[in-house]
């Protein structure tokens, strides 16, 4: 049988050990934790940018595009044309 004295002695090598390792553990799940938070920050930033690429490619080469937005941003319009500005809603 295990003597008194070897079984404190495992006890307290094992507390030693969670002593030493535990506050790293700790900290390596928090790292990774973050990292987790950082790739799906970056998915996210990665899809924005492939939209604003795809918006840039289209204002770059759509012609139609390029006046829609020329038309809707800058308020320009053909000539002979008649802008109508409807202000504030009437409906109560």
């Amino acid at each position: 049988m295990l003597s008194a004295k070897r079984i404190y002695w495992f006890f307290g090598f094992i507390l030693v050990v969670l002593i030493i390792f535990l506050p790293r553990y700790t900290k390596l799940q928090e790292l990774k934790d973050k990292n987790r938070e950082l790739e799906a920050k970056i998915n996210k930033v990665k899809l924005e940018n492939a939209v604003l690429e795809n918006e840039l490619r289209r204002i770059r080469k759509d012609p139609v595009y390029q006046e829609e937005i020329i038309r809707e941003k800058l308020g320009v319009v053909r000539k002979g044309e008649v802008v109508y500005k409807i202000e504030g809603n009437s409906i109560q």
